[in-house]
């Protein structure tokens, strides 16, 4: 079986989602191909193509339409179906010439399966499969289904009626997924996150730092909820609890300098750290010298960095929001706080750093089982095996 993988770029270091399912299918016989944007940078894992560059100059660009239009003559019967069905679907002429350009890689592909890893990635590719005589398959992911829908309510609206089976990372996203128009009687598969459980630094025992080190691993962005963070470090502080807290991830610079003012405003300079984008090597280490880790999002489509931590050994708090209940079991795996409210994470963080240290390693221990037995990469791959066998 050929299966193409549609992604925005090459799998970075500290994606091993991605390079793990890839593995997998390769393991199993199966022939993957990776297509990206543009880039200079080469995935080896498997075969890597691209798709054609957009140039601003009128003159480059109408040359590189004429050259990438010579390369599709051999796919001739395939490019005039795709124009066919973008046509059937009210696409003007103009639009329809400008996606068989930007198309132009997925229309010579030979694949059983083509597999956008976001279901943005599928926009304006929805008829692509169908004109090359694939199956479709698409990804869901927090930004797909929490955040795009927000500007564009309508997007998913042709992709939903033309995609032969949908992964999503959590029941939760595939439930607001239907909300959003998704048929009922779409096959799906649940697979989640998964973690390198030999590659997880262990936390042999309790920390017992001071100050007290809590870590977070979010990027700056409203919906990680860093102001619901700054807002329980305020009250912590209050409390006359010694701590040092430590976000790790990076935003942009209206967003830092927003987060960083807000600090500034409560008086937070010396208790929380932005130590900005670190490697997934050291976000590791980080957490693993932590007496606590703490997630404050408004919601989560799942959360690596939770499962991580809980590989980890860190006892863990977390909104209980978006797909974090199928992530942490309360008060047996960790701790979930229903309301994004400060005063009940602050109560929350309180509760779990007054805990014996036999309760606290209790609870660690059940985590870290969970995730070696229900979140393992080995789990993943096998499960994503069967996505493309199974109806």
């Amino acid at each position: 079986m050929k299966i193409a993988l549609v992604l925005s770029s090459p799998p970075g270091y500290s994606e091993t989602f991605f390079k793990s399912k890839i593995k997998g299918l390769q393991a199993q016989g199966h022939k993957v191909v990776l297509i990206t944007a543009a880039t200079p940078e080469r995935f080896s894992g498997c075969e890597h193509r691209a798709h054609p560059t957009v140039s601003k100059s009128v003159w480059v660009q109408l040359v590189r339409l004429l050259w990438v239009g010579m390369s599709l003559l051999p796919y001739l019967g395939r490019v005039l179906r795709y124009i066919r069905l973008e046509r059937k679907s009210g696409t003007s002429l103009k639009r329809t010439i400008e996606k068989t350009y930007l198309n132009a890689t997925l229309l010579k592909l030979k694949a059983d399966w083509l597999h956008f890893g976001f279901a943005t990635m599928a926009i304006d590719r929805e008829l692509v499969a169908k004109a090359i005589g694939a199956k479709m398959a698409v990804s869901f992911r927090g930004y797909d289904i929490n955040i795009y829908p927000l500007k564009h309510p309508d997007a998913y609206q042709l992709l939903w009626h033309q995609v032969d089976k949908v992964h999503s990372i959590s029941k939760y996203l595939l439930n607001k997924a239907y909300t959003l128009g998704l048929p009922k009687e779409t096959p799906y598969q649940i697979i989640t996150p998964a973690v390198t459980i030999e590659k997880v630094p262990k936390r042999d025992a309790l920390k017992n730092n001071i100050p007290i080190k809590i870590t977070t691993v979010a990027r700056l962005h409203y919906i990680k909820g860093i102001d619901l963070l700054l807002e329980t470090a305020s009250l912590l502080r209050n409390q006359h609890i010694d701590f040092v807290w430590e976000v790790i991830g990076a935003g942009t610079k209206k967003d830092t300098e927003r987060y960083l003012y807000h600090r500034y405003e409560l008086g937070l300079e010396e208790k929380v750290v932005f130590t900005g984008k670190k490697t997934h090597r050291e976000t590791l280490r980080a957490m693993a010298g932590s007496d606590i880790y703490v997630q404050t999002s408004l919601t989560e489509g799942f959360c690596n960095a939770v499962l991580e931590a809980q590989a980890i050994g860190v006892p863990v708090i977390a909104s209980n929001t978006g797909g974090m209940s199928e992530n942490i079991i309360h008060d047996k795996t960790g701790w979930t706080v229903p309301e994004l409210v400060p005063e009940l994470f602050a109560a929350q963080i309180e509760s779990v750093l007054a805990l014996p240290a036999t309760a606290q390693k209790r609870i660690t221990a059940q985590a870290a089982a969970r995730v070696e037995r229900e979140f393992s990469i080995e789990k993943q791959q096998r499960e994503f095996v069967g996505f493309y066998s199974s109806k």
